[in-house]
């Protein structure tokens, strides 16, 4: 059987690999992330020593050298880190400023106190998806707990009801939506353009949120009809404070990376000249890095003064921030690690070469690719990273539209069927004081719907850009 080497693969390779090579390849990719869940569920150890351990294991079944491996790991970490972790950084202090000031408290109490009964499970998706914008999902799950138990209890609602839309619509947020991890990674990984995804997103969100949000809540009402429970009542941030900011300049902070990034697609389809001025303003302007930093230095005025926090108390705040974020960074980066490891070893020209026998959209092959790493590993963000790296390759000669629709694909992909070997289902399941089989009908079918929902979204959107 031909050996392959990580140096020989990150060549430019001109000749298709072997057919006996892509039989190595591919049990070396099985092997790989076989022993990164196995490590992750029979032995619970830490996801980003599975992912050092199974990209070793990858490279070794492969035929590369060590060392070469090694190397390839290294390199996609501090790629990845490089390119993502200032941003999950800024991502989390923004956050972090919003829920400290009372700033997502006021966005909730202003959309509730105007919301009928009736629209609740619409406000409440809302409401998420406002939220879940900056921040992370676990983050919003704490955030919005509060929230959906009060409101559950005091209009006597079923936890389901109001539970499920508010889930979605977080859900949603972490999977399709830059600055989230995932989808940061995989513009990278693909060499899409982020203000595109970032548009396209937006439009695969809405309907999917809807469809597996309010919708969907009155089935899963039916399914498993319980109340709040009393004892996951937790305090609000904003509830020690003496003032918190207004409605409109909180969700205009929020907002701002978002309008900032989006900008910059609109320029660059409407002038479509590298070389002129407003473009080059714009490219600065736009870029993830610029919005987010914009959006943090604004949010220490408009959200921490504000509330009328000293300069002492916001930067405690920033400090408090990072802290939590370690582990996702860690994470985030050994998954570019493991990506890398598979791009160098030539698994994304492997499966280019495969594929190209199949009559099977390279959207829907993205999505398959993210879904069986998701059931596997349980995590949503290395199944978008894993995925992303992957089939890269099939970006090449791919429009500007449809790059942005292979990020979206693969992040539709990575929400799949949470189940037990996911940090979200147990934590879903302690908030709201499920069983496992109440979770899985509920929780899991929620994140199913969303992650098939969004990929015909996106293989319709494909048909018409």
């Amino acid at each position: 059987m031909t050996h392959l080497s990580v140096e020989m693969l990150a060549a430019d390779a001109t000749e298709p690999i072997t057919s006996a090579g892509h039989a190595q390849l591919g049990i070396a990719v099985l092997a790989g992330i076989a022993v990164i869940v196995l490590l992750i569920t029979k032995f619970k150890l830490h996801a980003f020593l599975s992912l050092i351990i199974g990209s070793l294991v990858l490279g070794a079944v492969a035929g590369a050298p060590l060392d070469k491996a090694i190397t390839s790991f290294s390199t996609g970490l501090g790629t990845t880190v490089a390119g993502t972790g200032v941003l999950i950084a800024l991502g989390a202090i923004l956050g972090k400023l919003l829920a400290d000031s009372g700033g997502a408290d006021q966005i909730v109490d202003t959309i509730l106190a105007r919301a009928s009964r009736r629209s609740m499970p619409w406000a409440m998706v809302l409401i998420a998806g406002i939220v879940g914008l900056p921040i992370f999902f676990e983050v919003g799950i704490v955030l919005l707990i509060p929230v959906v138990l009060l409101v559950a209890k005091r209009g006597n609602f079923s936890l389901m009801r109001i539970g499920i839309p508010a889930l979605a619509g977080l859900s949603v947020m972490h999977g399709l939506i830059p600055p989230h991890p995932g989808p940061l990674v995989a513009i990278d990984a693909v060499g899409a353009n982020l203000g595109v995804t970032l548009a396209l997103g937006v439009v695969v969100a809405i309907p999917t949120a809807i469809i597996a949000g309010p919708l969907f809540s009155r089935y899963a009402v039916r399914w498993v009809d319980i109340r709040p429970p009393e004892k996951m009542v937790p305090e609000r941030a904003s509830d020690d404070l003496e003032k918190r900011p207004g409605f409109g300049i909180t969700v205009a902070t929020v907002l701002l990376p978002v309008v900032m990034m989006l900008a910059k697609a609109l320029v660059d389809v409407v002038i479509d000249d590298p070389a002129a001025g407003a473009q080059r303003v714009f490219d600065v302007v736009g870029s993830p890095l610029i919005a987010l930093l914009t959006a943090v230095i604004v949010a220490m005025f408009t959200l921490g003064r504000a509330a009328g926090f000293t300069r002492g108390r916001i930067a405690s705040t920033v400090e408090r921030s990072l802290a939590p974020i370690a582990g996702v960074l860690l994470i985030v980066g050994a998954g570019g690690g493991f990506k890398q490891t598979l791009v160098d070893a030539g698994v994304g020209q492997m499966i280019l070469d495969v594929s190209k026998g199949w009559h099977l959209s390279t959207l829907l092959l993205a999505w398959l690719i993210a879904v069986t790493i998701r059931l596997a590993t349980g995590s949503a963000t290395v199944a978008t990273i894993s995925a992303a790296g992957l089939v890269a390759p099939l970006a090449a000669d791919m429009s500007t539209t449809h790059g942005a629709l292979l990020v979206l694909a693969i992040g539709c992909g990575s929400l799949f069927f949470s189940h037990v070997n996911d940090a979200g289902f147990w934590l879903v399941k302690e908030y709201f004081g499920m069983s496992v089989g109440q979770t899985l009908k509920t929780w899991s079918v929620m994140e199913t719907l969303i992650s098939v929902v969004g990929i015909v979204c996106v293989l319709l959107l494909s048909l018409v850009l």
